[in-house]
């Protein structure tokens, strides 16, 4: 089988590779494409692999290109993690957010429009190549804004555009980890769009366990999200909200500490990207010591500034461990090429899961997957807390991807001024206008 990543110089490359390697299964992945347009890193990440391989049997086949043609040729599955602007746009976008006082987090609010507005052209471009030369192919989307780019591509490639994130994964695991439950024995009752979710149940055997977790307060504090939220919000709410809801329902608190943070989280990763980029380069053999040291210090670093704002303290080491993204993108192609049924949470197109959503709209929900690909399965609509939310960052989400398909900068304007964390519409205007002085890719956008 032939997997192409569409960004292969990115930092999360090598955890794609770990799980292939210790893929032993027939029908497993034997050729690796790697594709990015960024030579130099693509070359780093190449050190980290043939280290990362040593002692392996039979490892992939890797294949490195800055030519997506060639790229996208013969492939069964293609991966995209492209980070258009990279982690320098990441912190333009911060940036211009803060200055005008609001979040400038790459995924939620202001940020994560920017971040959608250089992205969904470049990814309207893939799919449309994806779909030429590749029309059997399987694309798993793990760019950001996740469920925005997915639903982007849609269009193109139907419901073969899959996107896929790790902090549903990581959410349950924790969960199941604070009610002494396997993960792997649980059915998560989970739903929402991507980063914007909430785990409304933990079925085992015909039972729900989360009520039992709820009525616990000392367990209800041992995980991260009882950390972020508190044990009294979490029992109002009668679920478990994804850890980026943290922006929505501590907003003021969400900027502040981004306020009074020495670094953004944009430039404490560019930091941390640029040591170990330049450490692969000069020292290949030390590659994969240099990229397993900056991952670690990634994870450790992870929503610091909403955990200090919270007094939620350090993360566990039992979440710095890797399996989130890769192990679900590994999980999802054997399902779909081997007919390996499974449950996974995924961004599928919504058909009719949520009433409150068209059928195009891309929401984060459990699916069942098979050969014929996901199907989206939820228990329980979602609460009338939850539906407002959800309803007003969809029409964000389509009105960022209408700005990037027809160059507008009147609906880029209405992304920012409609979204939930923005309070006004001269603010909205006044990021949009900061954005395209600093954003070269944001040029396509007219008056």
């Amino acid at each position: 089988m032939r997997l192409t990543i569409l960004g292969g110089g990115g930092f999360r490359v090598p955890l794609v590779h770990q799980a292939l390697l210790v893929d032993r299964e027939p029908g497993r992945v034997t050729d690796l494409v790697l594709y990015d347009l960024d030579p130099a890193r693509l070359a780093a990440i190449g050190n980290v692999l043939v280290r990362q391989e040593a002692g392996v049997a039979d490892p992939p086949k890797i294949t490195i290109t800055t030519d997506l043609g060639e790229a996208l040729l013969g492939a069964d599955f293609v991966f995209s993690a492209i980070r258009v602007g990279g982690l320098e746009g990441r912190v333009t976008d911060e940036q211009v957010a803060l200055e005008a006082g609001v979040l400038g987090q790459e995924t939620v609010g202001a940020g994560g429009i920017a971040y959608g507005l250089r992205t969904v052209p470049v990814a309207l471009d893939i799919a449309r190549r994806v779909a030429e030369l590749a029309p059997e192919a399987w694309l798993i989307n793990f760019t950001n804004p996740a469920g925005m780019v997915t639903e982007a591509m849609s269009p193109y490639l139907g419901d073969r555009v899959i996107g896929i994130c790790d902090s549903p994964v990581g959410l349950g695991r924790r969960v199941a980890r604070a009610l002494g439950v396997d993960p792997e024995a649980a059915w998560f009752d989970y739903a929402g769009l991507n980063h914007l979710g909430w785990l409304r149940g933990v079925r085992v055997g015909g039972s729900d366990h989360l009520p039992r977790l709820l009525d616990d307060p000392e367990a209800l504090v041992s995980f991260e999200e009882g950390k972020l939220f508190g044990a009294d919000w979490l029992r109002t709410l009668g679920a478990i909200p994804n850890e980026y809801l943290y922006y929505y329902y501590f907003t003021r608190e969400a900027v502040a500490a981004a306020r009074d943070a020495p670094k953004s989280r944009g430039a404490v990763l560019t930091e941390q990207q640029r040591r170990f980029y330049r450490a692969a380069w000069r020292e290949p053999e030390s590659a994969l010591d240099a990229w397993e040291s900056a991952r670690i210090e990634r994870e450790a670093t992870y929503g610091a500034e909403s955990r200090e704002a919270a007094g939620a303290g350090s993360r566990d080491p039992y979440d710095l461990t890797s399996g989130g993204y890769e192990k679900v993108a590994l999980a999802l192609m054997r399902a779909i090429a081997h007919n390996e049924r499974t449950t996974l949470i995924l961004n599928v197109r919504n058909h009719t899961t949520l009433s409150i959503l068209d059928s195009d709209a891309v929401v984060e929900v459990p699916c069942v997957v098979d050969a014929a690909g996901p199907r989206p399965v939820v228990i329980e609509q979602l609460p009338d807390y939850a539906q407002a939310l959800v309803c007003g960052v969809k029409a964000v989400e389509r009105a960022v991807i209408e700005a990037a398909t027809h160059g507008s900068r009147t609906a880029a304007v209405k992304a920012l001024a409609i979204h939930p964390l923005i309070d006004s519409v001269t603010v909205a205007r006044r990021i949009l206008d900061g954005y395209l002085a600093k954003i070269p890719q944001l040029a396509y956008l007219r008056p």
